[in-house]
């Protein structure tokens, strides 16, 4: 029994000796080759290189009209598909017991519901 014990631990010295000597070893292997370091990614808020300190760049020309008639299609389309979820939901309600508790199924779409509704106020506000 012992001697399995010592065998075991002499296998995960091994192993730990191994891994511990791991970056060692490839540096030897292979001396002029080094891996490259990570490069960073860039900030989505960086300023354009392209333009001087200060200056965003050109200005981004936006039709207010159009975007104005995109946004009330958008919110029109909303509605109607919150209407459709709220009547879904009003049925789902009103097969269930008023004893018992809610099912998963109608708080998620609560949930879904919610979230659309937010979603249409951002959209009015603009």
């Amino acid at each position: 029994m012992p001697e399995s014990r010592r065998h075991l631990f002499m296998t995960f010295v091994g192993a730990a000796s191994v891994f511990a000597l791991e970056p060692f070893l490839f540096a030897m292997q292979a001396p002029g080759v080094h891996p490259s370091p990570p490069q960073p990614k860039p900030s989505p808020n960086t300023p354009n290189g392209n333009f001087p300190p200060g200056l965003k760049g050109p200005p981004v020309t936006t039709d207010s009209k159009v975007i104005n008639k995109q946004n009330q299609e958008e919110i029109k389309s909303d509605v109607s598909r919150l209407y459709e979820m709220i009547s879904e939901l009003k049925e789902q309600v009103e097969h269930t017991d008023a004893n018992s508790t809610l099912s998963l199924s109608v708080v998620k779409k609560a949930q879904q519901i919610e979230k659309l509704a937010k979603q249409i106020r951002e959209l009015a506000k603009g």
